[in-house]
């Protein structure tokens, strides 16, 4: 039986010119997560990540603070949906994006909404049917070996929450979509989702842990 742990990023530069670096915040998330994970002493078999900027950075905070840890892999089908072709595919796109962080959220959700919408799929490149296939099948790759031992994936909330959506839902696509919406704000940035994989196949563990960010409220961020 081997397990999986799908990390998501930390904080990235919302408000800045280039939002994937990682912020300050960001990287002590992923540092606090790596030092979580040595406190338990584990030691991955295989860490994997996808082809993002703030991939690779959570990557290398938390690796750094795991002795022994593999060089992670790159495999982009890990990233996540591009929200900016998402806010640009919107019906009718505001003139000016908000300066603030709830004003912005409040706007892509919104965009989500359009996107998820199979009417609007001519609007987007991946189109997020796509998305979900994409997902689904990494899933399928990343387990498919059933090898044991601990493969960590540093990925993003939209990619994770698809995962845990479609392993709660038991095959049902819209299900699984309405859990998506509602999973996909909640994912923390440098939370932890353990699948296990065994004979039954893939099975959801946990879901968003960000146990290792008590005691640092100011770490615990969702954008």
């Amino acid at each position: 039986m081997g397990q999986l742990l799908l990390v998501r990023h930390g904080q990235a530069s919302w408000d800045a010119d280039d939002y994937d670096v990682l912020s300050p915040t960001g990287w002590e998330q992923g540092r606090v997560l790596g030092r979580a994970l040595a406190a338990r002493g584990l030691v991955p078999d295989r860490v994997v990540r996808g082809s993002m900027r703030r991939h690779r950075e959570t990557a290398e905070a938390a690796m750094g603070e795991l002795p022994g840890a593999p060089e992670a892999s790159v495999d982009p089908t890990w990233d996540e949906f591009d929200h900016v072709a998402v806010l640009d595919g919107m019906p009718e796109p505001p003139a000016e994006a908000p300066a603030d962080k709830r004003g912005y959220q409040a706007l892509l959700e919104t965009a989500l909404e359009s996107w998820m919408d199979p009417e609007h799929a001519g609007r987007y490149a991946e189109p997020f049917a796509a998305f979900n296939a994409r997902v689904d099948d990494v899933l399928r790759r990343t387990t498919d070996d059933g090898a044991p031992g601990t493969t960590v994936v540093v990925t993003s909330g939209g990619v994770i929450a698809r995962v845990t959506a479609t392993l709660l839902a038991d095959g049902d696509p819209e299900v699984a979509t309405r859990l998506w919406r509602k999973l996909n704000v909640v994912c923390v940035n440098s939370g932890l989702t353990r699948l296990v994989v065994g004979r039954r196949g893939t099975t959801l563990v946990t879901f968003n842990d960000h146990a290792h960010l008590d005691g640092h409220p100011e770490l615990t961020t969702y954008r």
